[in-house]
C-alpha cells in the first residue's frame, strides 16, 4: 500500500474549523471578518493540520464554480495553506473579478486536502485509463514546462476518462490528445474534502 492510501484523515471538528477560518479569512480581508482567526487556529485539536500538506480552497456561487487556488506540494502547513488559499480564491484567481462583500453569503466553501502526490508508472494510453481511478484520483500531467491538475471532484463533470484527460491537457496549454503519447508524467493524489452546509 503507497503512502497516500495512509495519509491520516483529519476529524469532522477540524474540518469544520479550517472552513470557518476559510470563511473568516475572506470577510477579514473585506473588512467584515470579526477577527477570529487566532482563535479558530487555537481550537483546532489535531496535529495533523499543522502538518505540511497540499491544499485548495474553491469557492462556488450558487453553484457555479467562483474560485479554486491551491497548491500541490506540501510547502505549507495545512492551516496556513487554507487561509492564503481562501484569500487568493477570493481575490485572486485571474479568471474572475475579486469576490466582494455582497457575494460572500451567496458564496459556498470546500477545502480540499492532498495526499502526497505518486508518480503513476504506465505503459500506453489504454493502461493509463486502465490505471487512473475516476471520482478517487487527483491528476497532475506535466510535459516540459506545461502542466496542469484536475482534483478528484473534477471527474463530476468530466466522468469519461478520455475526456477528463483531454481537458487536462488543454488546461496544461497541450493538444487535447497529447495524453495519448505516452511521454507525459502523470502524478496522482488523493483529497480529503470537507464543504460549506448549503
Amino acid at each position: 500500500m503507497g503512502k497516500n492510501q495512509r495519509a491520516e484523515k483529519i476529524s469532522e471538528q477540524d474540518g469544520d474549523l479550517l472552513l470557518k477560518l476559510a470563511r473568516e479569512k475572506i470577510l477579514c480581508k473585506l473588512g467584515k471578518g470579526h477577527d477570529l482567526l487566532e482563535s479558530l487556529q487555537t481550537q483546532v485539536s489535531s496535529l495533523i493540520v499543522k502538518e505540511s500538506r497540499g491544499t485548495f480552497v474553491t469557492l462556488h456561487k450558487k453553484g457555479t464554480l467562483r474560485g479554486c487556488i491551491g497548491n500541490i506540494d506540501p510547502v505549507k502547513t495545512i492551516l496556513q495553506g487554507v487561509m492564503d488559499n481562501a484569500d487568493h480564491a477570493a481575490f485572486n484567481d485571474s479568471r474572475f473579478s475579486p469576490l466582494s462583500l455582497e457575494e460572500v453569503k451567496d458564496t459556498h466553501i470546500e477545502v480540499s486536502i492532498l495526499t502526497r502526490p505518486e508518480t503513476l508508472s504506465y505503459t500506453d494510453a489504454k493502461d493509463l485509463i486502465a490505471k487512473l481511478r475516476p471520482d478517487i484520483d487527483g491528476v497532475i500531467i506535466k510535459k516540459q514546462y506545461h502542466s496542469a491538475t484536475f482534483l478528484p471532484q473534477v471527474w463530476e463533470q468530466l466522468k469519461d476518462t478520455e475526456l477528463f484527460l483531454s481537458h487536462l491537457c488543454m488546461k496544461a496549454g497541450l493538444p487535447k490528445n497529447e495524453w495519448k503519447s505516452k511521454d507525459l508524467d502523470v502524478l496522482t493524489y488523493q483529497v480529503q474534502s470537507f464543504q460549506e452546509k448549503y
